[in-house]
């Protein structure tokens, strides 16, 4: 093993000698071993959602840049209505990106639309339907029907200039997006995307195209995680599948080290006999081996490996596609969003009732795949998909949630509430 590259996370596993370590102390050892990226690109926005913001924005002008009207109404000095009725006379109109020049006077009004700038003199507006005998040259407005200052939106109210329009870390969304885009910048900076190298191991794994032996599947994994990694903004590069041996596997791992920022492998961190995996990762780097207090997805390793003065995150993943699945979204995804200066995922949990009960025993976090639906009366409730086997991977495809079972957490009864996630922005 190499010199100690991971920090000291002796406080963190004291009380566990890494069997049945709880979901809550894995994702913190994980998150203490992160260094953000410091490496960044420039993109053009249009190419920039989902990506990270590598500095805050700062904004170049105000947002909006003048004031300007709320609503289609009339324009004029508020002092003229001073509780009292007033007969104002029409002098023009002010459309959006067509403004009436000239300076409004005591007793005159002018047309305007919804986000015309507020001509000169006038400090308020009226909706057009709160007009009393509207003509084109004349309008009466009652007593108290606006107050001074209404429909107006001031300049710089969204946005003043030279302050921050955006934060560094920011995943951009759409509206981040169109922020940018009304600020009148053109291409933002981002952190670049992490490199990702995966491969699954395995002697019975065969690829898509090549022939099904006997006692051999087709890898899902490498499917599921290159599809994954791409949601999460990533470089993916597969590696394909290694074999199940020593020099097979290290070649790989060493490979994979020389160009990527984090290795995620599948398959070969159990205890049987031709997971060489294991063995490999402990020699070229510092990796911790735990069963995690989850399921699916119980065994998984996790460190950091060194190879020619390259090093990379690990992610040792078990082999069942569902417990693949559940260790990355859960554990290795929140440490990728780390890797590029942003906050894990935000997860989107719900309470809802059971339809049937749900056998759980107290010491281990429960991911079971499961479908929210909603009766005729509006109110939901979730059912299980049925077998929770980690190798059934319809079972994920058929869901569109997870019931989350707490660690401390025992049998369900039906009826009863339970804590559900929603598939719906989060897989």
């Amino acid at each position: 093993m190499s010199q100690a590259i991971l920090p000291d996370l002796s406080d963190l596993l004291a009380h566990n000698d890494q069997h049945d370590v709880p979901v809550a102390i894995i994702q913190q050892v994980i998150a203490r071993c992160i260094t953000p990226l410091n490496d960044t690109e420039t993109l053009p926005l249009k190419q920039a959602l989902g990506r990270v913001l590598a500095q805050d924005v700062i904004s170049p002008i105000n947002v909006p840049s003048y004031d300007n009207s709320a609503m289609d109404g009339y324009a004029f000095i508020a002092t003229d209505l001073a509780n009292k009725s007033a007969k104002l006379t029409v002098v023009g109109k002010a459309y959006a990106g067509h403004p009436y020049l000239s300076e409004v006077r005591p007793g005159e009004c002018v047309r305007i639309m919804t986000g015309a700038a507020i001509p000169r003199g006038c400090d308020t507006v009226i909706a057009q339907e709160l007009v009393n005998d509207a003509t084109d040259t004349h309008i009466s407005i009652a007593p108290n029907a606006v107050t001074a200052g209404d429909n107006r939106r001031l300049a710089g109210e969204d946005l003043r200039i030279g302050s921050v329009a955006l934060r560094k870390g920011k995943r951009l969304s759409p509206a981040d997006i169109g922020l940018l885009a009304s600020l009148g910048i053109a291409e933002t900076t981002v952190t670049r995307r992490p490199r990702v190298a995966f491969f699954s191991t395995g002697d019975e794994l065969r690829s898509i195209g090549q022939a099904l032996d006997e006692g051999c599947v087709y890898d899902s994994n490498r499917y599921t995680l290159h599809s994954m990694l791409v949601r999460a903004q990533c470089e993916p590069i597969d590696m394909g599948v290694v074999k199940d041996d020593p020099a097979s596997l290290e070649k790989a791992l060493r490979e994979a080290c020389a160009q990527a920022d984090v290795i995620i492998t599948t398959g070969g961190v159990s205890a049987g006999d031709a997971d060489y995996t294991r063995q490999m990762m402990a020699r070229l780097g510092e990796v911790l081996f735990c069963k995690i207090a989850m399921r699916p997805g119980r065994p998984m390793a996790f460190g950091k490996i060194q190879c020619d003065g390259h090093t990379a995150l690990l992610f040792g993943l078990p082999g069942n596609p569902v417990a693949v699945m559940a260790t990355f979204y859960f554990l290795a995804r929140d440490a990728i969003y780390q890797l590029m200066g942003t906050k894990p995922h935000t997860q989107t949990l719900l309470k809802v009732a059971c339809t049937h009960a749900i056998r759980k025993k107290p010491g281990r976090t429960e991911y079971q795949r499961a479908i929210v639906s909603t009766d005729t009366s509006g109110k939901q409730h979730v059912t299980l998909t049925g077998a929770q086997g980690s190798g059934i991977l319809s079972s994920m495809s058929e869901a569109n949630c997870m019931v989350v079972l707490d660690h401390d957490q025992s049998d369900v009864a039906a009826g009863e509430l339970v804590t559900v996630l929603a598939f719906d922005g989060f897989i």
